[in-house]
């Protein structure tokens, strides 16, 4: 049985400020099957209102609570740990962060933060970590497709290299942990178990769902993905599709 569906953003929805052909039409079959639908980004060059505005001019309207991301993760972790951030993300990303408590124990955000993170940036987390400071990642992807249709890095790289510095693991907030999977989840009274993930990153959004429990995880050829990209990682996705169409009717014909 399928009770929920997570779809991932960037890569199986749009790519930059376009539809994917079909995409939209997808998530309304999806819908009007009466499934539950929750958006689940890695995105963190993006405030979360940025993101909701650019679906609602490709034409889906999609609800504030449906749209889980990384930093709305990190805020609930600060608030519940009474630690301010110390930013290493996007500047388009930090509105997320503002009305925070101020002052307690540090924490290290760091996401993509694009042509804003330097060495002069990079150095100043790392000594934020060497006093002490909690390390937090809202992501650990390793590429993203860049607007002219290329890879480049994403934030994971930045991440490894934090890490080897201080010598500490970051608590990574978005996918693949499995705590982002079931959030968006609980938010619909779905158990893992009878849910879908659909995804073009064969590590974060497929290994990553299939890590934490989902049922099955679709992998669509779209997004980042590159040939053989479903043989890379384990757990390997229960299917490979096309598109997020494709995937549609995959999930629509196993519903029952």
């Amino acid at each position: 049985m399928i009770s929920g569906v997570l779809l991932d953003l960037a890569g199986v929805i749009y790519d930059g400020d376009v539809a994917i052909p079909g995409a939209v039409e997808a998530v309304a079959l999806l819908r009007g099957m009466g499934l539950p639908l929750r958006f689940a980004s890695n995105t963190t060059r993006s405030a979360k209102q940025t993101v909701l505005d650019r679906l609602h001019r490709l034409g889906l309207v999609v609800a504030k609570d449906e749209l889980f991301t990384p930093a709305q993760a990190a805020c609930a972790w600060l608030i519940e740990h009474g630690c301010s951030p110390h930013l290493l993300v996007h500047p388009d990303l930090e509105p997320d962060f503002h009305g925070l408590p101020k002052g307690g124990k540090r924490a290290v955000i760091i996401g993509d933060a694009g042509e804003a993170l330097d060495y002069v940036s990079l150095n100043a987390a790392f000594r934020e970590l060497n006093d002490g400071a909690d390390f937090l990642a809202l992501a650990i992807n390793r590429t993203f497709k860049d607007a002219d249709g290329r890879l480049s890095l994403d934030v994971g790289p930045f991440v490894a290299a934090l890490e080897f510095a201080c010598q500490r693991k970051a608590t990574v907030l978005g996918k693949p942990s499995p705590d982002f999977f079931r959030a968006a989840l609980s938010s619909m009274n779905c158990p893992t178990g009878e849910a879908v993930m659909v995804g073009d990153d064969a590590e974060s959004d497929v290994a990553g769902a299939l890590g934490a429990g989902l049922a099955a995880a679709l992998q669509v050829r779209t997004g980042k993905y590159r040939a053989g990209d479903e043989a890379r990682f384990d757990p390997r996705p229960t299917a490979v599709v096309d598109d997020l169409k494709g995937a549609a009717e995959w999930i629509v014909a196993r519903r029952n």
